[in-house]
């Protein structure tokens, strides 16, 4: 199976993204896995429901000041920092 070309395309990040991804631009691809190290490292998934994240200050500058979301609401709130 072939990877989407639209992907793997390095993105222009946000200043607010580029505090916790480092750096842009960046494929969609490697925001997503960086984001995981970060919340990782920084022990932000909730313990009761993994499935969640725990903002901390960087994050909820991402998050739209949001202090808990799921996974799926993080993958569309990221988003909205890449061009």
């Amino acid at each position: 199976m072939a990877l989407n070309p639209a992907l793997s395309k390095p993105l222009t990040l946000s200043a607010e993204l580029e505090a916790v991804v480092g750096k842009g631009p960046l494929p969609r691809t490697e925001v997503v896995k960086q984001l995981w190290v970060y919340i990782k490292k920084n022990n932000l998934q909730n313990p009761a429901n993994k499935r969640n994240i725990l903002a901390d200050d960087k994050l909820k500058a991402v998050f739209g000041g949001k202090g808990e979301v799921t996974m799926f609401e993080m993958t569309k709130l990221v988003s909205a920092h890449m061009k």
